[in-house]
């Protein structure tokens, strides 16, 4: 049976995924490193190690991402969306509508009844509805960027940021640390900002069916539950596989698809 693989080189981190038979044999996620085909070679050896394969053993090999263009060792590349949109499905069957939240952009995707995205719209001219923005403001409160979504659940009287610019946010969140204003009322503050601009993106494309959240973002429960609130409808999950991988799941969903002729 052929092996595939996926690889999606972000902003902020880089996945690879490795397939057969459409079931994951092997997965990394590493931090980006700042030349792109550094950070491929990289997280492409961890998910082989991972998957107790050879490079040799792939058939074949699509690239995504950000620095998908500076990827040596692919066969061809293909956008975020369409693998994001591919990935989604895979992971949860009925998704309908899918929310990536990257490094650099955020896009909302309306999928067809065979996967394929029928609408999308994307914000990539300001870092506040990005993973950007998440992590400035991490740094800015000295937690780690994986115990920022946590913060939401213990605020008790969240701060309200008077811009959702990440160079005045930031500004704001220092004024509020040297007053004195508890770390989770900020962070609950920060995570309301980012689901109130994404928000406005999700209702852009007017969201149908299940919807289903893919990137690092996905595993920050502050801004999911509260973007749940904003939009009115529930953010599905599912166990099948971790939602940051998502377009490298999809790059090799698509890799299969070419080794088969499909």
């Amino acid at each position: 049976m052929s092996i595939v693989a996926g690889c999606d080189v972000g902003s902020l981190t880089s996945k690879a995924v490795i397939m057969k038979n459409r079931k994951i044999i092997g997965s990394h996620i590493i931090k980006s490193k700042p030349r792109p085909s550094d950070s491929a070679n990289a997280v492409l050896e961890g998910a082989l190690l991972s998957a107790g394969v050879t490079k040799e053993d792939i058939r074949y090999c699509i690239g995504t991402g950000y620095g998908r263009e500076k990827i040596e060792f692919v066969d061809e590349v293909v956008s975020e969306i369409r693998c994001h949109g591919k990935g989604a499905r895979w992971m949860l069957p009925t998704a309908g509508t899918v929310i990536d939240i990257g490094g650099q952009d955020c896009k909302t995707m309306k999928l067809d009844k065979d996967g394929n995205v029928s609408r999308f719209s994307a914000n990539d001219k300001c870092a506040s509805g990005t993973g950007r923005f998440l992590e400035v403001m991490a740094k800015v409160l000295n937690v780690d960027i994986e115990d920022l979504g946590k913060l939401s659940g213990k605020a008790k009287d969240p701060i309200t940021l008077a811009s959702t610019c990440t160079v005045w946010a930031q500004a704001d969140v220092i004024k509020y640390i040297n007053s004195g204003v508890p770390l989770e009322d900020i962070g609950a503050g920060i995570n309301t900002a980012m689901a109130s601009r994404v928000a406005i993106l999700v209702n852009t494309v007017k969201p149908e069916g299940d919807i289903f959240m893919t990137g690092g973002v996905a595993k920050n429960i502050g801004v999911v539950e509260t973007l749940e609130k904003l939009i009115g409808k529930r953010i599905k999950k599912t166990r099948k596989a971790d939602p940051q991988i998502a377009g490298a799941i999809g790059a090799a969903l698509l890799s299969l698809e070419k080794v088969n002729g499909s």
